[in-house]
């Protein structure tokens, strides 16, 4: 079992900046992932277990960075130069010991999910 925590979701214009964080009860390899109304979750970045190693989808390249913090047992997302389109709720999401195989950007690939935050972003 693992907890996730979401925090740092907001309203921003255009051009911001915000932090989303994940307190997770235990360190696992970690994803982000949004949802915006209407549309299928989406990856959007992935961390390994040791933070060695980082993914990011091709339309975040960039300008958000994901990144851990082992001692608060904590993942973060630093969302840069927002658009619009970036609007969506955000979920961070802990992927699963024995894996589908299918790659960490699959949404099955996960079993536990955070609440969810809020990220608006206005033109």
């Amino acid at each position: 079992q693992v907890s996730l925590v979401e925090s740092g979701g907001g309203l921003v214009q255009a051009g911001g900046s915000l932090r989303l964080s994940c307190a997770a009860s235990r360190r696992t390899f970690m994803g982000w992932f949004r949802q915006a109304p209407g549309k299928e979750r989406e990856f959007v970045a992935a961390i390994s277990w040791s933070g060695g190693a980082t993914y990011d989808a091709d339309s975040v390249k960039g300008r958000f960075t994901i990144s851990r913090d082992h001692a608060e047992n904590t993942v973060y997302l630093q969302m840069n130069s927002l658009k619009p389109e970036d609007t969506a709720v955000y979920y961070c999401a802990s992927r699963k010991l024995i894996t589908t195989g299918q790659g960490y950007w699959v949404v099955d690939e996960y079993d536990y999910w955070g609440q969810g935050t809020q990220v608006t972003v206005s033109s």
